[in-house]
């Protein structure tokens, strides 16, 4: 597994470059939200592996009356990508303005489905003309983005397996699917096949693994056994000093080889051992 982290949320006290510059010296790929407000040439210039980025400005997956906005302003935020080396361009279910609902809906309806599916599936042809991934972020509706609709992991999964294309693939945010659904190391079994990255942070609180009641080394653990190779960036608050906790992630997500007696198989049923 590749680790990333977000340097939207961590050193905040430093300027966004010297941010970069210190996740990639303590040899982390990044993570970045809105790119227009960045200084790409200097960014580039870091030397540092850029994961993911915002990939929309504007409009709803799910509203027919915006859904060409989303692909609208995803083209338009493509030679960012290009230049930074970015592969993942996240967009959500719908609009965010300040991580809130632009025009929070409570409701979802089946015209959203067929909508958001044909969206993130012109999302996904869009993609591989240019070589990147559109990767489709599950949210919470109970504490960070009430409003948004289809946001549930299970809904966002669903939108990605009916999109059927494999440059439109999932963000499975774990913070996100532990404050609405939980069951996560199912959970991550289940979409294994429809993933692009995961992001983690911990509950309550939103700050770095160890912090709260998720058990993500058993998270990792079973990430490991499924095969997992991707990335896992952690999208989350430094709960006190930042460079603690780039170590406490780093440390939930090494997991030890397999000892000997591990690996060693399970005696036949009926016989004694």
């Amino acid at each position: 597994m590749r680790l990333a982290v977000c340097a939207e949320m961590v050193f905040t006290d430093l300027p966004f470059t010297e941010r970069v510059r210190r996740i990639h010296e303590a040899g982390f790929d990044v993570e970045l939200w809105d790119s227009r407000t960045k200084d790409i040439g200097a960014l580039k210039a870091t030397g540092a592996v850029f994961s993911s980025m915002t990939g929309y400005t504007a409009g709803s997956l799910v509203d027919p009356g915006s859904a060409d906005e989303v692909v609208r302003t995803a083209e338009s935020l493509i030679p960012t990508a290009l230049e930074l080396g970015v592969s993942r361009m996240v967009v959500h279910p719908a609009e965010l303005i300040d991580g809130h609902a632009a025009r929070p809906v409570y409701r979802s309806s089946g015209r959203m489905w067929i909508t958001g599916a044909r969206t993130l599936e012109r999302l996904g042809k869009l993609g591989e003309k240019y070589g990147v991934t559109f990767c489709l972020e599950n949210l919470n509706t109970i504490l960070d983005h009430p409003g948004i609709p289809l946001a549930r992991a299970k809904d966002t999964l669903a939108l990605v397996q009916a999109a059927g294309h494999p440059n439109a693939r999932l963000m499975l945010d774990l913070y996100h699917a532990q404050m609405g659904e939980g069951n996560l190391i199912e959970l991550v079994r289940r979409a294994l096949p429809y993933l692009g990255e995961i992001q983690v942070a911990d509950v309550p609180g939103r700050c770095e693994p160890g912090t709260g009641e998720i058990n993500y080394a058993a998270v990792a653990r079973a990430l490991a056994q499924a095969g997992y190779d991707g990335t896992v960036g952690m999208e989350a608050w430094a709960l006190g000093d930042s460079d603690a906790a780039l170590d406490a992630f780093r440390a939930a997500f090494t997991v030890p080889a397999p000892t000997e007696a591990s690996t060693l198989p399970a005696p036949p049923t009926g016989v004694e051992v």
